[in-house]
């Protein structure tokens, strides 16, 4: 395969897809899309473009490979103790929180969120959305529905009051689905929120070239009201913090200088 063939191969997913695959870091995506497309037993990159193309199935099991969709329930426990005993109580100073998970995946992340907040806050008023880039994710975060895996860290009694077994699996309570927002959205082409309390984006821009990156970054930190937090992976940082309004708060946290 020739070189060149992965950016023409990337110009074709966007078009197809509206999946901009050279916003991620170049060595790491193309070596897996090549590992990829070799176990499909076809020859070229170009022979496989025209496979997604024709293919809705095809399609669907390449950008499962490509967008990362790896979470569970209170991933990082610490970090979640953070925003529990640090954050969250500063935020319920306003008449309402408003949270956004970033790059949302399944929707772990978020309802997460949803059991965080209605534990350490009861009787307060909160909006938590999500929002990811692939159409089919975002379908299941609405469901809420979760494997034995993603359940692991889940406290006993706010698994017994949140959520409620399904087949193998567990599926989240409809009084807490209902409560939460998910949309499709590109970070890296978003029109990003304002007055946001809190933003979560994390183990995203990982994958993502500096430019894209830092791109994200600026977003939310525009999307924050002074005060609010932007919270990033445990092995994340933000280049240059100060350079967008943002200064470092907590470990992996940083909040809306003003």
């Amino acid at each position: 395969m020739a070189a060149d063939d992965y950016l023409d191969f990337c110009t074709g997913v966007k078009r197809i897809a509206g999946v901009d695959l050279t916003q991620y870091k170049r060595a790491q995506m193309e070596r897996r899309i090549r590992s990829y497309v070799d176990r499909q037993r076809v020859r070229t990159l170009g022979e496989f473009l025209r496979e997604i193309e024709r293919d809705r199935a095809t399609l669907d099991g390449f950008l499962d490979r490509v967008t990362i969709n790896v979470s569970e329930l209170y991933r990082n426990p610490e970090q979640y103790e953070t925003l529990r005993s640090k954050v969250l109580p500063e935020l319920r100073r306003g008449s309402s929180i408003k949270i956004w998970s970033a790059g949302c995946s399944y929707g772990a992340e978020a309802y997460t969120l949803a059991c965080l907040v209605s534990e350490a806050l009861p009787g307060a008023r909160w909006e938590i959305s999500g929002s990811d880039l692939d159409r089919r994710i975002v379908e299941r975060a609405q469901r809420g529905c979760f494997s034995q895996a993603d359940m692991r860290n889940v406290p006993p009694n706010v698994r017994a009051k949140y959520f409620r077994p399904d087949g193998e699996g567990w599926l989240a309570q409809d009084g807490l689905r209902r409560q939460l927002r998910f949309r499709v959205e590109d970070l890296l082409h978003a029109r990003y929120p304002t007055g946001l309390d809190l933003v979560l984006c994390r183990n995203v821009v990982i994958y993502f070239n500096d430019d894209a990156r830092n791109h994200v970054h600026r977003g939310i930190a525009g999307a924050l009201r002074p005060g609010g937090y932007l919270m990033v992976g445990a092995t994340e940082r933000v280049t240059d913090p100060a350079s967008i309004g943002l200064e470092p708060a907590y470990p992996f946290i940083y909040r809306k200088v003003g």
